[in-house]
């Protein structure tokens, strides 16, 4: 079995090495191949290792599955991305994305500054031949036991038509070698079905699109259809992208909140059918709860770079983790590089 090996920003995210640490044992816990690089504030991160298996955690640093790699600075979700990035030295993102670049482990997991996580991941890991700027993807679960690629979800809030292009691009060679479907469908998210809405920028992608036979584009969908399974790729700019993905988020939550109030009686008889009414819809729509699909990789990349939900509790980064363990078994940026050399646009 292939050795797998991966950077976390323990520091990243609102609750930091609180959630960081016991989904980095979780994760160790459930891959016997797996080796972590915790990277941040070693006194901190101490703390919260000390609160599991204290035999265990020895175990795994004695046989180096688990290394603490020091850091000296933080960059906090309010920082604008340029000044972190000026600063960025000794901090934990910056030190676990180096830990790419040079090679010590296979790819980076951080719930940080998404502009300066984007920023220096160019900057230190660079972008594959042909792609401008990288994008969030994520594959978001549909009906029908369906999927959708959809990018991007927050690493670009302007995008010209070149990039929405190179966008489609990247997710359809997305879903053919990871969700195995041979003609991906390829649609961009827009106010209306009809061709001459939205913004010129988007009616420009969807005429590219349109003229590239090795793209199976049909045309623009509404944000009502993001989880009908009527495409398999949906591609937009990152502010709308973002924007969509946390409200059907936060919907999914007020659902299921709601219906758990609902039943809030104290009969036996009530609590009973709560319980059973909770099995049968966490059956029927348990693959919508947000943090099974956390994990937003930057797509594009020469490397693997995984950005977590800044809220993600321990659940939700563990997700994360186990989206850069899949993106290393199946080599993503290589396969995406191979494909875009023919897929994209001839410059005339």
């Amino acid at each position: 079995m292939d050795s797998l090996t991966i950077a976390l920003d323990a520091m990243s995210g609102d609750l930091g090495p609180r959630v960081v640490v016991p989904a980095a044992i979780q994760a160790l816990n459930c891959y016997p191949n797996l080796s972590i690089f915790l990277v941040g504030d070693p006194t901190e991160i101490s703390l919260f290792l000390s609160k599991e298996n204290k035999k265990l955690i020895s175990q795994y640093q004695q046989d180096r599955r688990l290394i603490l790699t020091e850091s000296t600075a933080v960059i906090t979700n309010d920082m604008k991305p340029s000044y972190a990035i000026r600063h960025s030295q000794g901090s934990s993102m910056r030190i676990a994305l180096e830990l790419v670049k040079n090679n010590n482990v296979q790819a980076c997991v951080s719930a940080g500054n998404t502009g300066a996580l984007m920023g220096l991941s160019k900057l230190l890991l660079h972008s594959l031949t042909g792609i401008d700027r990288p994008a969030l993807v994520a594959i978001i679960p549909a009906l029908n036991n369906q999927n959708t690629v959809v990018l991007d979800l927050g690493a670009n809030a302007e995008c010209d038509s070149d990039m929405l292009v190179q966008f489609a691009i990247m997710g359809q060679i997305l879903a053919k070698t990871l969700l195995k479907i041979e003609h991906p469908r390829v649609a961009l998210l827009n106010i209306g079905e009809e061709d001459i809405k939205g913004l010129d920028k988007i009616r420009a992608a969807a005429s590219i699109l349109k003229s590239n036979d090795q793209i199976n584009y049909i045309g623009y969908l509404e944000g009502n259809e993001l989880l009908t399974g009527k495409t398999d790729v949906l591609v937009c700019d990152g502010f709308v992208g973002n924007v969509t993905l946390k409200t059907v988020e936060g919907l999914v939550k007020i659902f299921m909140s709601l219906f758990k109030s609902s039943f809030d009686h104290n009969s036996l008889l009530m609590k009973l059918l709560s319980k059973w009414l909770q099995r049968k819809v966490s059956k029927n729509f348990g693959y919508l709860d947000p943090g099974r699909y956390n994990g937003a990789c930057l797509l594009g990349l020469k490397s693997i770079v995984i950005k977590s939900h800044g809220s993600a509790n321990q659940k939700s980064f563990f997700a994360a983790i186990e989206q850069a363990i899949f993106a290393i078994q199946t080599n993503i940026p290589e396969k995406i590089a191979t494909s875009l050399s023919s897929a994209l646009p001839k410059s005339e």
